[in-house]
């Protein structure tokens, strides 16, 4: 009887060497070379590559030495700017790996190292993305509507900001250091950035199906605060026209969907795509449907990437204090006339005319969220610590009509 179970238990073991020998044989076997997307993706990854660098860059700068208005939204935006630059430096790794016929010539290791921090920034991003429309609309609905005294300070000030941020990166790294450190058993010699089985590494599509959740609750998020502020601002527009800032509020509430839109259009296919894409690869998945799965993710995956380039462009062309900030600093440096910097001072010289009690706040919406309520120097003086003293005043001009 032990001779029969022990025989039993070999035949078992050899017929699951033997089909997991087959399936490797079968990944060999099936190519997914696609020479038509080749040249295309190392194009378009160069361009993404210097337009973002040179921009993020650039925003980077502003944020930290140019605006000087310390906050959340400012704290979150700094992080959003380095997870740029951080997914930007992974890019060149693809631009050569596409440029060489997609050959990695610097093993397996280190294809993980750059795959997996392009995957973490992109998630910093996003969730940087949610908690600063998070952070938008529950100012606009006003603090004190929250229990506790402490909790309202709390969120007042920047300084929840700076540890969501800690907490968000250490997190990110701790999650990514096993994705490095644990062998796959699937790797090819020579490949990188393509599709790969993982009926041998489950836990690894687990966590890529939760990060997918992840991002569908961070839309989730988006919509529902971005909407509800973008509501606020309509009605506030057409229920008190007499406000200095009433026109301006319609074209922010506007430009909010825009925001809306261009985060729909760089993440949404890929990650309803995303999830179709992990299922094949836990089953066995004929090699026609590999290839296809494997040119769609190029496409929905070059979507993603070409946002890190887009939000600088956002911030520039949506706030207008960043704008000025920058502007200024390049007439400085160019040592432009001054008359044309004036240009941009128009809604400086018309708040000085208007009194305090006729203030009011504009939201400015960015890719990244809101840049905050930006307020108006001649009227508010500039809070000492966070957006506290300003806010209070500003957000007098949203209170809904009792």
């Amino acid at each position: 009887m032990v001779t029969l179970f022990t025989t039993i238990t070999s035949l078992n073991s050899t017929y699951t060497s033997l089909v997991s020998a087959v399936a490797d044989y079968a990944n060999q076997s099936c190519s997914l070379e696609d020479e038509s997307l080749r040249v295309p993706l190392a194009v378009l990854y160069t361009f993404i590559f210097i337009s973002g660098l040179v921009g993020n860059l650039l925003a980077l700068w502003v944020f930290l030495f140019l605006h000087s208005r310390r906050n959340s939204v400012r704290v979150f935006l700094i992080n959003v700017a380095f997870a740029d630059l951080l997914l930007l430096a992974c890019l060149p790794f693809r631009i050569a790996y596409h440029s060489m016929g997609n050959s990695w010539a610097l093993g397996p290791h280190m294809c993980k190292v750059v795959g997996n921090l392009f995957y973490m920034n992109m998630y910093i991003s996003i969730t940087l993305l949610g908690l600063i429309s998070l952070d938008r609309y529950l100012k606009i609905q006003g603090v004190r509507r929250f229990k506790g005294r402490c909790c309202r300070l709390w969120l007042r000030r920047s300084r929840w900001s700076v540890v969501t941020c800690g907490l968000l990166w250490a997190f990110s790294v701790t999650a990514v250091v096993p994705m490095i450190a644990l062998s796959e058993g699937n790797e090819e010699p020579g490949k990188c950035f393509q599709y790969k089985q993982r009926q041998q590494a489950r836990g690894k599509a687990y966590f890529n199906y939760f990060m997918v959740a992840i991002f569908w609750l961070v839309f989730v998020v988006l919509v529902a605060s971005y909407g509800q502020i973008a509501l606020r601002l309509l009605r506030t527009s057409k229920d008190k026209p007499d406000l200095p800032n009433a026109m301006r509020y319609g074209r922010t509430a506007k430009k909010s969907f825009v925001v809306l839109v261009l985060f729909t259009v760089c993440f949404a296919p890929y990650h309803a795509f995303r999830g179709i894409y992990v299922h094949s690869q836990l089953n066995d998945t004929p090699c026609e449907r590999r290839r296809l799965m494997d040119r769609t993710n190029e496409v929905m995956l070059l979507f993603s990437a070409l946002n890190s380039c887009l939000d600088p462009v956002m911030y520039f062309m949506l706030s207008g204090s960043v704008r000025k900030a920058t502007v200024q600093a390049i007439y400085r440096i160019f040592q432009l006339p001054k008359k044309a910097s004036e240009t941009t001072n128009s809604s400086t010289t018309e708040c000085r005319r208007t009194s305090l009690s006729q203030a009011s706040t504009t939201v400015l919406a960015t890719p990244r969220g809101s840049l905050g309520f930006i307020f108006n120097r001649c009227v508010y003086p500039p809070p000492e610590s966070g957006d506290d003293n300003a806010y209070q005043h500003g957000r007098a001009g949203l209170q809904k009509p009792k």
